[in-house]
């Protein structure tokens, strides 16, 4: 049983350019493309809502007025836009929505990524533990698009990879975080502009506390042609959405 997150505020990635779709999708951003008439990124909003998150930080950047123009409210759910008049890079982009967040911890979800997983779960480990970050894990057949991870028995990071080696079995982030809020100013971390994975997670691992939570949900990143199209049909089905085409 999925439980509700109704304390949780979510920020979500949603500034980058899509360069790897722009030979099928040009006219729109990311988050915004279209999956069975419906943009990507409503599925998302869609997930958090299920399970009784009512805030969003959405940070933007690339055809930002595209993703503004799904209103300050989405099925009841308050939306606040963040625009980077310049890139921030994921990690710059979290830091700078910490500062919106009205709790003491957020999750963290990429606006072009969907995984099936109890976000409630991920929150309490993450107070249980009193870690720094959790970061939602899945095991795939080939890594390399994605980052490696290995844990310790515990089940906290032992190591982090920026990408794995093609055909390589093994644990990947799954692009869902909690984290806490103050993070980056409790640590004086001084980058503004940085990947949160190479210049935050990859030289961090072992110096502060990130604890593991795996999972098994469905998963998509439609940052390639071949993903987008496979999730025409794939995430609508999963979440009971029937459109013509």
């Amino acid at each position: 049983m999925i439980s509700k997150c109704t304390s949780t505020e979510a920020i979500i990635l949603a500034g980058g350019f899509g360069t790897r779709l722009a030979s099928v999708l040009s006219a729109v951003p990311k988050p915004m493309a279209p999956i069975a008439s419906r943009p990507f990124l409503y599925y998302v909003l869609d997930s958090l809502i299920a399970q009784g998150i009512g805030r969003a930080i959405i940070a933007i950047h690339h055809m930002a007025s595209q993703i503004q123009s799904i209103g300050n409210y989405y099925r009841g759910m308050e939306i606040v836009y963040l625009n980077e008049e310049a890139p921030l890079g994921t990690g710059g982009a979290i830091r700078r929505s910490l500062n919106f967040i009205e709790g003491n911890k957020a999750l963290v979800l990429n606006g072009d990524t969907y995984l099936s997983v109890d976000y409630e779960q991920i929150v309490r480990h993450q107070s249980a533990t009193r870690s720094d970050i959790v970061m939602a894990l899945r095991s795939v057949n080939d890594v390399s698009r994605y980052s490696l991870v290995e844990i310790k028995r515990n089940g906290c990071l032992k190591k982090f990879t920026a990408n794995g080696e093609l055909g390589q079995k093994g644990l990947m982030s799954a692009g869902v975080y909690a984290i806490r809020r103050t993070l980056f100013d409790d640590l004086n971390f001084p980058m503004q502009i940085f990947s949160f994975e190479s210049d935050f997670l990859l030289p961090m691992v072992n110096k502060i506390k990130i604890q593991s939570y795996l999972c098994d949900g469905y998963f998509i990143d439609i940052g390639l042609p071949e993903d987008y199209q496979r999730a025409q049909t794939e995430l609508p089905e999963l979440v009971g959405i029937h459109c013509s085409r």
